[in-house]
């Protein structure tokens, strides 16, 4: 317990940044996951290309590969962001990949008689998608959305390796300190726990209130 108490702001710090990890990349993630699933699904050929390449690349490189590549492949491109900043850019990129087939799933569900009695009242492409089937398909896709988002928080420890403040990074200061390496993965793993428990409850909160009747 001694870990804990006497290294209270430094866990608090460390818990912070996690949490600040995982919102904005979080933000970031169901942004750029909602547009590539619109180009995914759209019927323009180009759109859908770009959409297939996004996911592809993403879902298949590692995500500490992808790290490098913007922590240190971004800054020869005269792109210098403070270290967080680049985190939340890996993170989101990524995940947006998993989250935009979650949604096209979603979106996979929706009868197609949806789509065609919306485009038979002259709605346009967007305004069918955003109006009509998104609201439909987010409904089934609520829960696989919280898992994405849990792994999401748990993936943002590698951010630690690349000098940001997040909650897995603690240990080495602590370990320094000559405090035992147990307790001191003990209580981070309970800070993970406090996160992704949150997270989940949100979106059960959100499955009950909006989710689809089962």
């Amino acid at each position: 317990m001694d870990v804990l108490t006497n290294n209270l702001s430094l866990y608090g710090k460390g818990f912070l940044g996690t949490v600040e990890l995982t919102v904005y990349a979080s933000l970031l993630a169901l942004a750029l996951g909602f547009v590539m699933a619109s180009f995914r699904v759209a019927p323009v050929r180009a759109l859908r290309a770009l959409g297939t390449v996004w996911v592809t690349v993403l879902r298949n490189t590692p995500l500490t590969l992808l790290f490098f590549a913007v922590v240190l492949g971004l800054p020869r491109f005269g792109l210098v962001l403070p270290f967080q900043l680049f985190a939340i850019l890996a993170l989101g990129c990524y995940t947006s990949a998993f989250i935009c087939e979650v949604l096209r799933s979603g979106i996979n569900t929706v009868p197609k008689g949806q789509g065609e009695a919306a485009r038979s009242l002259g709605m346009t492409f967007g305004q069918t998608l955003g109006g009509v089937v998104l609201p439909q398909a987010f409904r089934s896709v609520i829960p696989p959305i919280g898992s994405t988002l849990i792994a999401l928080a748990k993936n943002s420890a590698i951010a630690g390796a690349f000098s940001v403040t997040e909650l897995l990074g603690t240990y080495k200061s602590l370990s320094e300190m000559g405090y035992s390496i147990i307790w001191t993965f003990v209580w981070i793993a309970v800070g993970y726990l406090i996160i992704t428990l949150s997270i989940s409850a949100l979106f059960h909160f959100m499955e009950k209130r909006w989710g689809v009747a089962r």
